[in-house]
């Protein structure tokens, strides 16, 4: 697989990683043997970027990565994790005692002395201009606690604001065809201060798999029911705060553009991984052939010009109007 380097890491890491949210809660059920099997088939298809959160099944997800990573002491696996969404969500919480006790509990869970990256789980607003949060930060890295940290994030200028922290390794956010903002400011400040990104809800909850109609339903323990309207926390985390219809509506005018030889979702994560910037992408996946599926993406060419400035024009007539200026 393809690899890109995160600068202030000073890792190389596959281009596809594998987003783990679904391994812990809030996408219906998937069980510890089916969880581990989509880490194996990722790993084995040359995956080497895991992204979690201690938040995700209030730990879970971090449990079975961290059984996995002895089960495979040889997998080579960079792990991400985050931290501030276990706490009502003020400024106030972000300090650095919790900071001291929520990498400990996720140290224990992944079974690590050092957390390779630890990411501000999309904190308020105004934590991102707080110094005293990145000297914290910088005092974990010096402690041996973790190895760099990052932020993620909801809107663009959450993104801009932490690039421009000389200590911020890697800034995540949402990137898709449905989601084109960060293209116009974030991608380019990135790469020019050597920060990583890392493209996360690449299929815009499942939208961009081309599998969803109208007569689609989801589980009551999937955020795509229960948190379609912004209900439990930001709308723009599902169906990346498009309107399911419209989205759908998207979806059927790219889909000949698929052709033959990949399939919808492929077509979407490429999409992503042709954008300058892109470090990594994170697709999640519930079963081992999606996995593999979402990682051979790596080896398909990238998307032509006329297929690029197809996607463009979509996302300017059927969704820049409800999603551009709100992140």
């Amino acid at each position: 697989m393809e690899q890109r380097t995160f600068s202030r890491l000073g890792r190389h890491v596959g281009v596809v990683g594998l987003g783990a949210w679904q391994l812990g809660a809030d996408w219906g059920r998937v069980d510890e043997a089916d969880a581990m099997a989509v880490l194996t088939a990722a790993v084995d298809s040359g995956v080497t970027f895991v992204d979690t959160a201690d938040v995700y099944g209030d730990g879970r997800s971090e449990q079975i990565i961290g059984r996995f990573l002895r089960s495979r002491p040889d997998a080579g696996l960079t792990v991400a994790t985050k931290m501030g969404r276990r706490v009502e969500q003020r400024p106030e919480a972000y300090t650095a005692e919790n900071f001291r006790a929520w990498t400990d509990r996720s140290r224990a869970n992944l079974g690590v002395d050092t957390l390779d990256l630890v990411q501000l789980h999309c904190p308020p607003t105004a934590v991102f201009a707080d110094d005293r949060v990145f000297d914290a930060l910088d005092a974990l890295v010096a402690d041996g606690r973790i190895a760099a940290y990052g932020v993620s994030v909801e809107t663009c200028d959450q993104a801009l604001t932490a690039i421009a922290r000389p200590g911020v390794a890697s800034v995540q956010i949402i990137l898709n065809a449905l989601r084109r903002k960060p293209l116009d400011r974030v991608l380019p400040a990135a790469s020019a201060a050597g920060v990583g990104i890392i493209a996360r809800v690449p299929l815009a909850s499942g939208l961009l798999s081309g599998r969803y109609d109208e007569h689609t339903t989801f589980a009551p323990d999937d955020h795509r029911t229960y948190n379609r309207h912004g209900e439990s926390f930001d709308v723009g985390e599902t169906f990346s705060g498009v309107d399911f219809g419209t989205g759908l509506a998207a979806v059927r005018r790219l889909a000949p553009l698929v052709g033959t030889g990949r399939t919808m979702a492929q077509f979407a994560l490429r999409w992503v991984l042709d954008q300058p910037g892109v470090t990594v992408v994170i697709p999640g996946a519930r079963d081992a052939e999606q996995a593999r599926r979402n990682a051979a993406t790596a080896d398909l060419p990238p998307l032509t010009p006329d297929e690029l400035a197809a996607v463009r024009d979509t996302y300017d007539e059927l969704i820049r109007p409800q999603v551009h200026d709100r992140w």
